[in-house]
């Protein structure tokens, strides 16, 4: 697919689950095609907003944002909310969190969560990640969460992570990365691109976009492999192939990876 045929895949589906109200990355899916629930449990975490979560992420990278009272934070690909609201939380009122989204409908609904909180210091902008409306040398933390694999150009969303950033600051991201290779039909499966498995890349080409970009400090705290039920995969692979694929070991990895950019 054509670099805006995905971004516009993306739109839609995003928008649908909105609208549906409920997760397109959970179990009980069945109408938007995508991978199982690896989310993590927000729930246990302070500043943590139900009406925010839509069960879209895979991991929680506000645990290794080591963030702190004042930070200015951006969240890219911001979704409903979830993350911007538990940033919120650890910078405390001194603090400001900007969120991203590409998506007109989940920045409507930020919004609206946030004017029912009554936040002042959360502010929700319409924007891609590869041109991301902010001012250089701005933000001390990034955070995102399963979003990454969704932009086409990942090379240009971690440059502009690192243009926006302050000299000194950190990202702390969480992401899908893949152990082997996908079969060419699931690479090329466009649902499953907006369900944050076939857009991904192998590991350790995502660790060396990342230092491409300048950062360093890199680490990966957390990974954590995720099982596609065969539920989902036979839409997309035949039973010998399924049979191949499960004898690969091919591995779908949600990892959060921590970089700095230089003081």
């Amino acid at each position: 697919m054509k670099k805006n045929q995905i971004k516009e895949l993306v739109k839609q589906t995003y928008t649908k689950v909105l609208q549906e109200r409920s997760s397109c990355c959970s179990p009980n899916c069945c109408d938007i095609d995508t991978a199982t629930d690896f989310s993590g449990e927000y729930e246990k975490i302070e500043g943590y907003v139900p009406a925010a979560d839509y069960k879209l992420g895979c991991g929680i990278p506000t645990d290794h944002a080591r963030l702190f009272e004042g930070a200015t934070v951006l969240d890219l690909g911001s979704g409903a909310g979830n993350d911007v609201f538990v940033a919120r939380h650890f910078v405390g009122e001194s603090g400001y969190v900007i969120g991203v989204d590409m998506t007109e409908a989940m920045i409507a609904q930020a919004n609206k969560n946030k004017a029912a909180l009554g936040y002042s210091n959360v502010e929700f902008r319409l924007g891609e990640i590869e041109a991301l409306p902010v001012d250089d040398n701005s933000i001390d933390i990034v955070l995102s969460n399963c979003v990454m694999n969704l932009v086409p150009d990942k090379e240009k969303a971690y440059q502009e992570a690192f243009r926006v950033l302050k000299p000194g600051g950190h990202f702390s991201i969480s992401d899908i990365v893949i152990r082997g290779e996908l079969p060419k039909e699931i690479q090329e499966a466009a649902a499953l691109y907006a369900g944050c498995v076939a857009g991904a890349m192998a590991k350790d080409a995502y660790l060396s976009v990342i230092r491409k970009a300048g950062f360093t400090a890199i680490e990966v705290p957390i990974e954590q492999v995720i099982e596609l039920p065969d539920s989902l995969l036979k839409r997309h692979l035949p039973a010998d192939k399924l049979a191949d694929f499960r004898a690969s070991g091919v591995q779908v990895v949600s990892i959060t990876v921590y970089a700095a950019k230089p003081a």
